[in-house]
This record gives structure tokens, C-alpha cells and sequence, in this order.
């Protein structure tokens, strides 16, 4: 993606990178937006890097973005919808999402109880986004039809290594 500078239009919640420290950013406030993948938006402001949810869109001049699932029609929950879900979360530094990446280690529908838990790591064990990239996992799983509750649990054996990554993300960012 271009780097692209815009105003925002309102004041605006957003998340320091890689800290994860909440920030507000003042209205009519130019920022540099870097990446815009998976409804969350990478920006440059006063220097720093800094994330906006999905739901801040409007802050940006953009519509939030909301996944849509066809619910099927035996009930129960989809596997290859929860992959599609968690595809749409990207670390805010890379663009590359969680499972390319390879930060996703497991995925269990218990489809009785409608619940879907999530095993997973960071890319290191100290990433302050670590708890931003959990929340969006479990707000994008969520969004599955017959998802009752999301349960995702950080885990770092074995810790993450880049030969986790897909072989289109090591393509991606250069590394393969």
C-alpha cells in the first residue's frame, strides 16, 4: 500500500505500536496511514506508529469494515468461515495476517457448545499487542454464524520462528 496522508475527522482512540499503550488522536489532525488491511488501520502520527480499529474507521474517512458469513444450514459452526475470520487480523507492523504468519498454532470447534478456542503465539513473547491481537481474533471469530463464545489462549512453546510463515508470507515481505 501507498503511504497516503489524511485528516482525521474526529478525535480518535488508537493503540501505540508495538506497546500497545492507548492514545488519542485530536481531531483534524493529519496522520500518515500506512496499512489498511483487515478493516484495522497502521498509521503515523507525531513519529509514532499506531493502530485504529475496525470500528474508528470513520475517523479516517472510511466505513468500518464488518465480516459476513452465510449461516449453514445444518447449525453448526463452519471450520473454513473461523479461517476466514482469523485471516482477517494483521499484525499492524506486517502485512501479513495471523495464520500466514503462522501465530495461529491450533483451532478446536466444540460445535455442541458453539464455542471456538484458539491457540496462539506472538511473533516475541514481550509484544504489547499481544492482548490488541487477541481481542481482534476474538471479535473476528465471533462474527462466525453459531459462534457462542471465543476463547483465545497466548501460548509460546514452541516460541514463533519465521519458518512458521506460509510460504506466500516469506514470499511476501522478501524472505524466502
Amino acid at each position: 500500500m501507498e503511504r497516503r496522508l489524511i485528516a482525521t475527522t474526529r478525535d480518535c482512540p488508537a493503540r501505540l505500536v508495538p506497546t500497545g499503550d492507548p492514545i488519542t488522536i485530536p481531531g483534524n489532525t493529519f496522520v500518515t496511514l500506512t496499512q489498511s488491511l483487515g478493516g484495522t488501520y497502521t498509521i503515523i502520527f507525531d513519529g509514532n506508529m499506531a493502530r485504529i480499529d475496525s470500528e474508528d474507521a470513520d475517523a479516517l474517512g472510511f466505513e468500518p469494515t464488518r465480516l459476513t458469513f452465510e449461516p449453514p444450514a445444518d447449525g453448526r459452526i463452519d471450520g473454513n468461515q473461523v479461517q476466514e475470520a482469523l485471516r482477517s487480523v494483521f499484525d499492524p507492523e506486517i502485512p501479513v495476517n495471523v495464520v500466514d504468519l503462522g501465530l495461529i498454532y491450533a483451532v478446536d470447534i466444540a460445535g455442541d457448545s458453539g464455542a471456538v478456542n484458539v491457540e496462539m503465539t506472538l511473533t516475541a513473547p514481550g509484544c504489547g499487542m499481544g492482548d490488541v491481537l487477541v481481542e481482534d481474533i476474538r471479535r473476528r471469530v465471533a462474527e462466525v454464524p453459531n459462534v457462542k463464545s471465543v476463547n483465545v489462549s497466548l501460548v509460546f512453546d514452541p516460541p514463533w520462528s519465521r519458518e512458521m510463515m506460509s510460504e506466500e508470507a516469506q514470499l511476501e515481505l522478501g524472505l524466502f
